[in-house]
């Protein structure tokens, strides 16, 4: 009898073991029926799920997984930026409204710092007096032409120095002795020299105009690619293609440079000169009010010169941004 009822017990037990190894099995197999390939479709990947995912769940996570957008990584750009306009006159125009608060809050001393409006009535009167006027002309044609003997100097002297190991020899050294010497200190000599007329302030300006478009330019062409050389060797161009098409554009970035120091350097050495044995200019203007103690007259021929720096300088990268559009670079 107990043996009949250990083997009913073991049958049952038996029985029940398999009937839940096949319900199992049927689970199984609906749920890889549903997704053949144990995966969830996920915009157009295949994202694996467990065995025991459910049909439902599966299909929740996969409509959740479809409708969820990829992060994008944003870059951060390292330019500059778009360019303001008038960006060059933010800072005077700042610089002025600060002078002007100042002188009307009482900060300044008038008889030191006269006021914005009393520069510009003294620029007035100056104006319809005829004076203003001569000394604008008379300094601009003293600049004009030493920045022309500057710029002729410079150029003729670099290509010669940068394009010939004889010229680098011959003319190098003497530039760069030159530079060393303060070039007001050869004021006194030029006037034994040329005398005290407005020869020898002519020849200053292009001493001082020459020197750095002479350097950068002949940085310049020293830096040109040894690469574009061989090049033109191979395809035999001439000696006048080869500077033109090789040399020229390779060199007008330097050039620019020091046009626009030699610009600057123009004005800023006439404001020296014509205090020497001048009878007209900006400079002479400004010596005989320093005699009459109007700083109201200095003022007004510092700001023209500033106006006529500011003026030329961005004209001269006006032209620069013209003739080297083809370069990509921060500026632009």
């Amino acid at each position: 009898m107990t043996a009949v009822t250990t083997t009913t017990t073991t049958t049952a037990t038996t029985s029940a073991t398999t009937a839940t190894s096949a319900t199992a099995t049927s689970a199984i197999g609906t749920t890889r029926s549903a997704t053949p390939s144990s995966a969830i479709a996920d915009g157009g990947a295949s994202v694996p799920l467990p065995l025991s995912t459910s049909p439902a769940d599966a299909g929740a996570v996969a409509d959740s997984r479809r409708f969820r957008r990829p992060r994008r990584s944003r870059r951060r750009s390292l330019a500059p930026g778009k360019r303001l306009p008038a960006s060059r006159l933010i800072g005077p125009a700042l610089f002025l409204a600060l002078w002007a608060v100042a002188s009307a809050a009482g900060q300044l001393d008038p008889g030191a710092i006269p006021a914005p409006w009393t520069v510009l009535k003294t620029t007035g009167h100056l104006w319809t007096d005829g004076t203003l006027p001569t000394d604008v002309l008379t300094s601009l044609e003293r600049a004009g032409y030493g920045f022309a003997l500057g710029l002729s100097a410079g150029v003729v002297l670099a290509l010669a120095s940068g394009l010939s190991r004889v010229g680098e020899a011959l003319i190098d050294g003497t530039v760069q002795l030159n530079r060393a010497i303060p070039t007001l200190g050869l004021i006194p000599l030029f006037i034994l020299w040329l005398g005290i007329g407005e020869t020898f302030k002519i020849a200053i300006i292009a001493i001082v105009v020459y020197i750095p478009i002479y350097l950068n330019l002949h940085s310049a062409l020293s830096g040109i690619d040894h690469r574009f050389v061989e090049l033109a060797e191979v395809q035999g161009l001439s000696r006048l293609r080869f500077v033109r098409e090789i040399v020229i554009p390779g060199a007008l970035p330097g050039f620019f440079v020091g046009l626009r120091l030699g610009v600057t350097g123009s004005w800023l050495s006439l404001v020296v000169l014509e205090q020497i044995n001048a009878t007209s200019g900006l400079g002479y203007m400004m010596f005989q009010a320093q005699n009459y103690g109007r700083t109201d007259i200095i003022l007004v021929g510092l700001l023209i010169y500033g106006i006529f720096g500011l003026v030329s300088d961005s004209a001269v990268r006006l032209i620069e941004r013209k003739v080297l559009s083809w370069r990509r670079t921060l500026s632009n």
